[in-house]
C-alpha cells in the first residue's frame, strides 16, 4: 500500500483573549464555520481515514474533531501527538517517519510556519502559505512512513477555504 498525508492547518483561532496563552486559544466564529466545511469537502475527497493525529493546542484539537465526526471517527481515536506544537520542519519529518505503518492514510494537525515548510519540501509550486483550515495532500509511494522522501513523494492535491465553493 501506498502512503496518504494530510496536513491540515487548525481554524482560525481567537484572539480575543490578550492574557491567554497561544496553547489555549480557541477557534474564533470563522474558525467554527470553516471546519466543519472543510471536512465535509475532504470526506468527498477519500476514503475513511484510518488515523487522526493532532496537536493537543485547543485551536488544532478543535479542528481535528469536526474532521473526525465528518469521518464518524470517535474523538478517543484522535491520536494527540505534544511534539506537533511548536516543532520545527525537522521534527515534524521525524514525527511523520515514526507513524504507524498500518495506517495508510493519515489526517494530520498542526501549525504554521512547520506545515507550510513540510508541505513545500514535497511541492514542485511554491506554497507562500498554508492558511487556517488549510488542506494538502501528499501521496507517496513508500510503505513505510519512515520512508517518505522528496523522490518518492509528492502534493497531489490541496484545498483552502478561499478556494472551496461555500
Amino acid at each position: 500500500m501506498t502512503k496518504t498525508l494530510f496536513l491540515i492547518r487548525h481554524a482560525k483561532s481567537s484572539w480575543d483573549q490578550p492574557g491567554l496563552r497561544d496553547f489555549d486559544r480557541s477557534l474564533n466564529e470563522r474558525g467554527l464555520r470553516d471546519a466543519p466545511i472543510m471536512a465535509q469537502l475532504l470526506r468527498t475527497h477519500i476514503t475513511e481515514p484510518v488515523l487522526i493525529v493532532s496537536s493537543p493546542a485547543k485551536r488544532a484539537l478543535t479542528t481535528a474533531r469536526f474532521f473526525a465526526a465528518a469521518f464518524s471517527i470517535q474523538e478517543e481515536a484522535i491520536v494527540l501527538q505534544p511534539n506537533i506544537y511548536e516543532a520545527t520542519g525537522y521534527q515534524l519529518l521525524k514525527i511523520i517517519s515514526s507513524l504507524p505503518d498500518v495506517a495508510d492514510t493519515i489526517l494530520m494537525f498542526g501549525h504554521n510556519p512547520t506545515f507550510t515548510d513540510v508541505a513545500n519540501l514535497f511541492s514542485d509550486d511554491l506554497i507562500a502559505n498554508l492558511p487556517t483550515c488549510g488542506i494538502v495532500q501528499i501521496k507517496s509511494t513508500a510503505q513505510k512512513w519512515s520512508e517518505l522522501y522528496d523522490d518518492n513523494s509528492e502534493v497531489v492535491w490541496k484545498l483552502f477555504p478561499k478556494d472551496a465553493a461555500y
